[in-house]
């Protein structure tokens, strides 16, 4: 497929699609302090820092630094072989990093007369600063950037709307997803659902991700990525009964649960493990997901059947 192609496989209900996710972070996201400031020096310093390192393991780093250097004048005028050294001892990796960002400092102050530039081409004028980090320098400080593809982006593009692993196609669709003038926001989002619900093992259900009902690999099972290559066990697997409970309501129609539950799974009783209450949740998912109706009827017994 060509990366032109790549917003074909994109859902029609694109509105709702960008309100679900918007809806989901805004009740469900992490609380890191990076996320409550628009000062693109504390910007960079975390996106320096997070390069290769888990976010919980940067905010005591990130503190830790921004208490000493707290402004990019004070960064600039430090002596670099300092910087080195917290990073060091930080074990934050790559020493280098701490080198280029000291420099960028500079850079700021005495290029840009301390004010960073709000432009992702321009930001990359920065040592060290690459076209990913000025992107989200620019999306999170000016919400002036484009729309982010990382790893955690391109393994939900992937699963959710079956975009190939093409990176052309990957940045068509998350420019054709994100809203106008929104980078700030929605970078923030969909990195957010990569990172906590659509993780290599992915968190579907506990997690709430709000693009269940579109989702290609919530609805087959198959949740192989581009940073995931070995499928998971399907077999036994809640999407496979997700499965087992449509088929049996295209091929029966409207169905008491207990009729319905040995249809699922052969080993269904109403009290065990597999029983009314397990049957209830996976009817709970499909109905929120707009795929099944339930109702109870005058004599106390619930169906289901199909929406129409």
């Amino acid at each position: 497929m060509s990366a032109d192609s790549g917003c074909d496989r994109l859902p029609p209900e694109t509105d709702q699609i960008r309100t679900a996710l918007r809806e989901w972070y805004e009740d469900e996201h992490r609380s890191f302090p990076w996320r409550e400031t628009d000062d693109p020096y504390a910007i960079l310093v975390c996106e320096v820092m997070s390069q290769q390192t888990q976010l919980d393991r940067v905010l005591d780093a990130w503190n830790g630094f921004l208490d000493r250097w707290p402004t990019v004048d004070e960064l600039a005028a430090a002596e670099r072989a300092d910087v080195v050294g917290f990073w060091s001892e930080q074990r934050l990796g790559y020493n280098n990093r701490a080198r280029y960002l000291h420099e960028a400092a500079e850079q700021v102050v005495d290029r840009y007369d301390g004010s960073f530039p709000t432009d992702p081409r321009e930001l990359q004028e920065l040592m060290g600063v690459g076209p990913y980090t000025a992107n989200a320098v620019a999306s999170f400080a000016f919400n002036n950037g484009d729309a982010v593809v990382d790893t955690n982006v391109k393994r939900v593009l992937y699963r959710a709307f079956d975009v190939p692993d093409d990176d052309a196609a990957f940045e068509a669709v998350a420019r054709e997803l994100m809203p106008a003038n929104s980078s700030r926001l929605w970078n923030n989002a969909i990195m957010e659902l990569g990172g906590v619900a659509c993780e290599k093992k992915p968190r579907c259900d506990e997690r709430a991700c709000p693009w269940r009902a579109w989702c290609r690999a919530y609805e087959d099972g198959d949740f192989t990525a581009p940073d995931v290559p070995t499928q998971p066990a399907f077999e036994g697997s809640r999407r496979q009964m997700r499965g087992r409970v449509i088929a049996a309501l295209k091929e029966h129609g409207t169905q008491r649960l207990a009729d319905l539950g040995p249809r699922v799974r052969v080993d269904y009783r109403d009290d065990g493990t597999y029983g009314r209450e397990w049957l209830a949740g996976l009817l709970e998912d499909l109905a929120e997901d707009g795929l099944v109706d339930v109702r109870t009827r005058s004599d106390g017994d619930r169906v289901a059947r199909l929406k129409r």
